[in-house]
């Protein structure tokens, strides 16, 4: 179909023929996805793209535009695309079967690498998606206090429960500890099991979980906020109050296990605590996600330890089935490797630096917020970022514009940049170029407005 020499994909005179002819054919596509998919699309991204192919820090669509890829399907392809490790280990494993439901060596093994890499992880229960796992979670904290309510913060996202999705896209905010319901279908009874504060009001927190200790079993946070970083003793204040008070804490690391450190936030921050939740990066690609923790919490996947009442059952027909758990675990065993992490955050620094300094030279008020590995820039004359609250002050014209410029450049991402230890040379200048040719015509557009 197309030859690749030297880099990703490498255009000639047939591979040209070739994506001439692919307009026809995604449109086909397109037209049976909006016969068939609501709204026309998987359920991720609201748009029309249809990405055939991914190598290293690249990926290209059906027209056959490559893209320096930022997206890294949502973050989970922090190695970069068909990596030849998790490729001939997965290659190997399928001739030898894909599924069993039952143990298998390579999800033992890769349970035995989190509680060795993650702080708070005695034992590891593994599902398929941050989703399953975030509930689970809230459910352990539900069965070791014996109470019903779980504190989330305001745009926190913990996947698509009927329980976390409240006041994560809210449209007002206010000071109450009620939160709004973002799905149709989440029942009343459900909405008042959930208390909400502000992300980064410690004080405000404090006061919503002193008030309702007698019945609040756990609070779920993510311990970097989307990309929201916490305000000094932010989380050290939480941890104190929640161990004060036997709730539960819960760290929601489905984004940052293994992205912010080896050992995640817990590690990053220095906070550890008593549940956390991983996913995308511990898979390495394939559906997987965890939730490890405390032993006498994780004692309750445990009938003969708690006995009938005090049991969570949590079965799954794909959990932990052998292509995840060994892609999962060839994963860690690169993140581990010399050099891993430094590598990362050049990458990230560089890029950052190029959107602070460009936007800055053209007057564009902007302000990034993140980490190396995970950051992204905000429209706004804020100088920092620090809640949902405050990320509501954004200018969202020109943070689609921005979108736009860098979309036909072939930069591809979606609210926030993920960084790949794939990003090579020639990306990072792709992209530093990218951002500088975009600075000059978003000042021209806020000057028209």
């Amino acid at each position: 179909m197309h030859a690749r020499v030297g880099g990703l994909f490498h255009s000639n005179t047939d591979f040209e023929r070739t994506t001439m002819s692919l307009g026809t054919e995604e449109q086909r596509l397109v037209e049976i996805a909006h016969r068939v998919l609501p709204a026309g699309n998987i359920g991720n991204l609201d748009s029309d793209m249809i990405i055939v192919e991914g190598r290293g820090g690249r990926v290209r669509d059906i027209n056959g535009k490559e893209y320096v890829d930022f997206l890294l399907g949502s973050g989970p392809m922090m190695i970069g695309h068909g990596n030849p490790e998790i490729t001939a280990a997965v290659t190997d494993q399928i001739g030898r079967g894909t599924t069993f439901f039952a143990n298998n060596p390579w999800a033992i093994e890769l349970a035995d690498e989190i509680v060795k890499a993650v702080r708070c992880a005695d034992k590891v229960r593994f599902a398929n998606s941050g989703t399953e796992v975030d509930f689970l979670a809230m459910r352990a904290a539900r069965a070791f206090t014996g109470r019903t309510k779980i504190l989330k913060f305001e745009g926190g996202y913990h996947g698509m429960s009927d329980y976390t999705l409240i006041s994560l896209w809210s449209t007002s905010v206010g000071n109450t500890s009620r939160g709004q319901p973002d799905s149709a279908g989440i029942p009343q009874s459900v909405q008042d099991e959930i208390l909400v504060a502000p992300y980064n009001d410690l004080a405000a927190a404090e006061q919503i979980i002193r008030e309702h200790k007698h019945e609040l079993a756990g609070v779920i946070v993510e311990p970097m906020q989307r990309l929201y970083m916490p305000l000094p003793g932010f989380l050290e204040g939480l941890r104190a109050i929640t161990a004060e008070l036997g709730i539960v804490l819960i760290f929601d690391e489905v984004v940052t296990g293994f992205r912010m450190a080896y050992g995640g936030a817990q590690e990053y921050f220095g906070v550890v605590p008593d549940l956390c939740t991983l996913g995308k990066i511990v898979g390495g690609g394939f559906p997987l996600a965890a939730i490890c923790g405390k032993a006498e919490i994780m004692a309750h996947f445990d009938k003969k330890k708690v006995g009938p009442k005090g049991y969570l059952p949590y079965v799954g027909t794909l959990n932990a089935n052998p292509i995840a758990s060994i892609a999962g675990l060839t994963s860690l065993k690169i993140l581990q490797r010399p050099g891993t992490y430094e590598k990362l955050n050049a990458t990230g620094n560089t890029i950052r630096a190029a959107l602070d300094e460009n936007m800055k030279a053209a007057g564009v008020p902007a302000v990034t917020s993140g980490f190396p590995g995970m950051f992204d820039i905000y429209f706004t004359g804020l100088k920092q970022v620090r809640n949902y609250r405050e990320s509501k002050n954004v200018n969202a014209a020109v943070t689609a514009k921005f979108s736009s410029l860098l979309q036909e450049r072939g930069i591809l991402r979606a609210g926030k940049f993920y960084i790949s230890l794939a990003h090579d040379e020639r990306d990072i200048a792709q992209t530093v170029n990218a951002i500088r040719e975009a600075a000059p015509i978003l000042a021209e557009e806020l000057q028209a407005a």
